[in-house]
C-alpha cells in the first residue's frame, strides 16, 4: 500500500471541502439544466423579444440546448453554461439566468442598434 504523503493528503481535504462547498454554489437550476426553459414572446424597451425551444438539428441543438431566442425577427445566438446560466454573442461576459434575461441584456447593449445575423459554422 503507498505512504500517504503531506501533498496527497492535503489535495484530498482540498477537495473534499470543495466538493461540499461547490454544492453550496451551485444554482438549483443547475441540477436540471437540460430543461428547457417554456417560451416567451414579448415588446422589451420597443423590441420584440421570443424565445422558444428550438426543434431539429444544427447547432442550437448542442450550445443553446435546443434553445432559439429573437430579437426583432433576428436570431440571437444564445448558450448555456455548465451552471445553468445563459449567455449570448451580445452580452457574452454577463451570464443571466434565462434566455429571456439573455435577450433582455443583447436589447440593453444594443441600444437601438439592429441586431445583425451571427454567421453560423
Amino acid at each position: 500500500m503507498p505512504e500517504l504523503s503531506r501533498r496527497s493528503a492535503l489535495t484530498a481535504a482540498v477537495l473534499a471541502t470543495g466538493a461540499g462547498t461547490l454544492s453550496a454554489v451551485i444554482p438549483a437550476s443547475a441540477a436540471g439544466h437540460h430543461d428547457s426553459p417554456g417560451s416567451f414572446d414579448e415588446v422589451y424597451r420597443g423590441r420584440r423579444i421570443q424565445g422558444r425551444p428550438a426543434t431539429g438539428s444544427g447547432h442550437h441543438g448542442h450550445h443553446g440546448a435546443g434553445y432559439a431566442v429573437f430579437v426583432d425577427g433576428v436570431e440571437l445566438h444564445v448558450m448555456r453554461n455548465a451552471d445553468g446560466s445563459w449567455i449570448s454573442v451580445v452580452s457574452h461576459y454577463d451570464p443571466v439566468a434565462t434566455p429571456r434575461a439573455a435577450a433582455r441584456a443583447a436589447v440593453d447593449e444594443l441600444q437601438g442598434a439592429p441586431l445583425l445575423p451571427f454567421p453560423a459554422n
